[in-house]
């Protein structure tokens, strides 16, 4: 077997299956995106074998870790067969340790060609929030609520600038609403981890596209490196008018139940005062969304305005337009950012 590190272990698993041996619940937790989980031990007998560690030191924790997972060696080939037909792969556990070696030894004498990750998940997960440090040519693209800058970014995409789209790998669109048609938001850990799987497959030379967010996402955490490298980068912000916004909100959020949009508008009781809040469910209860989008927006605009008020960079480009078309916003985007890159502001 190899034991190689994480940079040339990610380059492998483009190619190759990544079994990861570690419980269950570390796996829940957080994993290297697209790995398979085959655990050496499940989390009672993990914990069993780590008390036995403590108590009774190395050898015991051995031969207790031997006893548990003996009758289960022939499945643990079955299972990684049909993972693996090119008869490769590679592996983990949380610190390349004794779990690692332990399958890569029998995936081996099975007849498998394996890498085992050197340092384990530990490592990779140092690696992986080390690359969220590095300078790289970013633009912000911000606007008050509803002002279509999901729909914006998507459209650069599909028209070939690079776009990371935060939210969407959060499951959760940052409002209080934010969670409505959602997925279950991802942990902490496991964001970071399909964030670093798209950001590591960037071009760094070529602009890269993000969505002003704040450090939290729903429940989620930017890592802290790359929210200092967005709030350091410009502000391309989208100004279009309210009744469009009010329209975009509309369209995006009637359609879901009563009952969940009043527990979102709870939410924000306090920051709405007690006048906006009452007329807010009052027309909820009359099905009149487009003034529960108004009142919402009041909170919502003064929020933004402070958040940009407290960016790193002072550099904010504001650009106006008057037409509901979101692909005729692209050719003015790319201008600003043209000159920008230019005058060697990005």
């Amino acid at each position: 077997m190899d034991w190689i590190p994480t940079e040339e272990f990610l380059k492998s698993a483009e190619r190759l299956p990544v079994i990861d041996v570690r419980s269950p619940s570390e796996f829940s937790q957080g994993h290297i995106p697209g790995a398979f989980n085959i655990p050496l031990f499940n989390d009672g007998e993990r914990a069993i074998v780590g008390t036995l560690y403590s108590k009774s030191g190395r050898d015991a924790s051995v031969l207790k870790g031997l006893e548990l997972a003996g009758p289960k060696l022939a499945g643990f080939i079955r299972l990684v067969n049909p993972i693996a037909p090119g008869r490769k792969v590679l592996v983990h556990c949380w610190r390349g340790g004794m779990r690692s070696e332990s399958m890569a030894w029998l995936f081996e004498k099975a007849g498998l060609q394996t890498s085992v990750l050197r340092g384990g998940y530990k490592a990779y997960r140092k690696f992986i929030r080390e690359q969220f440090s590095r300078s790289l040519r970013l633009a912000i693209l911000g606007g008050l609520t509803g002002s279509g800058k999901t729909e914006i970014l998507f459209s650069m995409a599909e028209a070939g600038e690079q776009v990371i789209d935060l939210e969407g790998l959060a499951h959760h669109k940052g409002s209080v609403f934010g969670s409505l048609g959602q997925l279950p938001q991802p942990t902490n850990e496991q964001f970071e981890n399909d964030l670093s799987e798209l950001w590591r497959a960037l071009d760094k030379e070529r602009m890269i596209w993000l969505e002003d967010e704040s450090r939290m996402i729903g429940n989620v955490t930017l890592p802290e490196p790359l929210f200092a490298l967005m709030n350091s980068a410009p502000l391309i912000r989208i100004q279009v008018p309210r009744q469009d916004r009010i329209n975009r909100l509309v369209r995006d959020y009637a359609g879901f139940p009563k009952e969940s949009l009043q527990e979102a508008i709870q939410k924000i009781r306090e920051k709405l005062g007690g006048t906006r809040f009452n007329l807010a469910m009052e027309a909820l209860e009359k099905e009149d969304y487009a003034t529960v989008a108004s009142l919402s927006l009041e909170y919502y605009d003064k929020a933004y305005e402070h958040s940009v008020l407290r960016r790193a960079n002072p550099q904010v480009i504001s650009l106006s337009f008057d037409s509901s078309d979101i692909k005729s916003y692209i050719a003015s985007i790319r201008k600003v950012t043209g000159s920008l890159i230019q005058n060697k502001k990005i």
